[in-house]
């Protein structure tokens, strides 16, 4: 027989939890009652957002592995009791030099181990637990850039194309087990990540305004959680416009390479 659970009691597990969006939605879920896992690299940020949680009443544990530890970060998480929310969050970004370097394939590589492996790898590690249960939900965070792939930042958009549709792979498969997926697809959110890409941002969020229409999209269980709405619904005719034309359009806003 297993261990009754606490009622009411929420597990939620963030990773890159001292990014700007991270940091902001663990703070939104800290409240009594919840249990939070968070990760993150920076412990000088992770610490101090631990603390803040858990005097807005939430139980709170942290972890610093590194993502590129397969090995390790499915050991780690097969170990934790089965979670309620997964918001897979942690990512990171490059892109061409100013004079149109190429992305060093030391850095793409890292790219992609973060991005994609990673994610695909917090997912499979709590999904046993969640199928067990009947229930469960998982976040992916993906990007606007997953609609059509900037030239400015070619390998990002790249590996959030990945997530994206691999979470909607899930969300088609999971769904008649009581297991939601979502595909969260932010604009440009104030952050020092977003501040180091090259180009325009038009529409730049504040974090916690991005981490609230997140909050709102997985309560709803949306498919696709994106915004702002001008930026979505310009990438997405970017998706379905000739590449010729797409390709144009971007060169003449400012992301050409």
């Amino acid at each position: 027989m297993g261990v009754a659970e606490p009622a009411g009691q929420e597990r939620i597990l963030i990773t890159g939890a001292t990014s700007a969006i991270g940091g902001e939605l663990a703070l939104y879920y800290a409240k009594p009652g919840t249990e939070l896992t968070l990760h993150g690299r920076n412990a000088a940020i992770l610490e101090p957002l631990a603390e803040r949680c858990r005097l807005a009443g939430a139980q709170v544990q942290t972890y610093q592995l590194d993502l590129r530890d397969l090995d390790a970060l499915h050991a780690c998480l097969s170990q934790c009791a089965a979670f309620d929310l997964v918001i897979v969050n942690a990512g990171m970004n490059i892109h061409v030099g100013p004079n149109g370097e190429p992305e060093a394939w030391e850095d793409t590589e890292l790219l992609l181990d973060i991005n994609v492996k990673a994610s695909l790898r917090v997912v499979q590690s709590v999904l046993p637990a969640m199928r067990a249960r009947g229930r469960g939900q998982i976040a992916f965070m993906s990007s606007l850039a997953a609609y059509f792939g900037l030239p400015t930042t070619p390998s990002y958009s790249a590996s959030k194309a990945a997530v994206k549709a691999y979470g909607e792979g899930l969300r088609g498969w999971l769904a008649p087990e009581g297991i939601k997926v979502n595909v969260v697809m932010p604009g440009y959110v104030s952050s020092p990540m977003c501040d180091a890409m090259p180009g325009p941002k038009p529409f730049l969020w504040t974090p916690k305004k991005a981490a609230r229409r997140i909050a709102r999209g997985l309560k709803a269980n949306k498919a696709r959680i994106s915004f702002p709405f001008p930026l979505n619904l310009g990438c997405w005719f970017l998706a379905v416009l000739p590449a010729r034309v797409s390709v144009f359009i971007l060169s003449k806003i400012g992301y050409d390479a």
